[in-house]
């Protein structure tokens, strides 16, 4: 049982008994004492209140009215809310951008300092601009939510990711590229991956993407992405979208 999960499993049974000892609570969660008031004590550090009755017949009682206070949001969450403001910014529609960038900077507080590591690393591969005005966008679908999560661990662990792809005339085939940047040209978002095969970069629609996976063994080296000028011609983008 993860710590995740028998935190869970001790706020659930406080709140069930009403009073529980420790011993009742090592019991429940199958884990010594000492991890156990480990657990109590992190469970106090984000904001549920908790209280030790002491002397005999005593144990902990958890206050009915606590709650969990501290955002426990995992690496995806916040690189999800951090892109969807940072693409709203860049189409000129944040009207309340300092109050989005406060609250954001109070979420990431909220996150360990390795996974404080992972998002900026997550971040650096992340380009915006403004889409073309010649795009189409009439075939535009919606993205696997599925991407999120499989781009962190391909990103982060520079893992190759294979996934479905279907091309602007529907044509599907399996791509197998070393991802090497996202760029949101909103509405639009594509995966930057580097096709070892044809040698080259490749723009994929991500609302073209289904059943991402990354390829467990493989590896490879950091690229720079060709994005000076701070935009991604519309020609290139047809080329290199199929």
């Amino acid at each position: 049982m993860n710590s995740r999960i028998r935190q869970d499993a001790i706020v659930r049974t406080l709140r069930r008994n009403g009073t529980s000892t420790v011993k009742e609570l090592t019991e429940e969660v199958g884990a010594s004492r000492r991890t156990v008031l480990r657990d109590i004590s992190a469970l106090r550090d984000e904001g549920y209140r908790i209280h030790s009755d002491v002397g005999r017949g005593g144990g902990l009682q958890l206050d009915p009215q606590s709650m969990q206070t501290t955002a426990k949001l995992s690496v995806p969450e916040v690189f999800a809310l951090l892109i969807s403001v940072a693409a709203v910014r860049a189409a000129g529609n944040l009207p309340f951008s300092e109050l989005a960038d406060a609250g954001l900077a109070k979420i990431e507080k909220s996150l360990p300092a390795d996974r404080v590591k992972d998002l900026r690393a997550f971040l650096g591969c992340l380009h915006i601009g403004r889409l073309s005005p010649l795009q189409d966008l009439s075939d535009m679908g919606k993205m696997d939510r599925e991407l999120l999560p499989a781009f962190e661990t391909a990103f982060l662990q520079r893992e190759f990711l294979r996934f479905d792809y279907r091309d602007a005339k529907g044509r599907t085939s399996r791509r197998e590229v070393e991802p090497q940047a996202m760029l949101i040209l909103p509405p639009l978002w594509y995966l930057v991956g580097w096709d070892p095969d044809r040698g080259e970069f490749r723009h994929f629609r991500m609302d073209r993407i289904r059943h991402p996976e990354t390829v467990a063994g493989t590896s490879f080296r950091r690229r720079h992405v060709p994005f000076e000028d701070d935009v991604c011609p519309y020609s290139e983008l047809q080329k290199n979208a199929r």
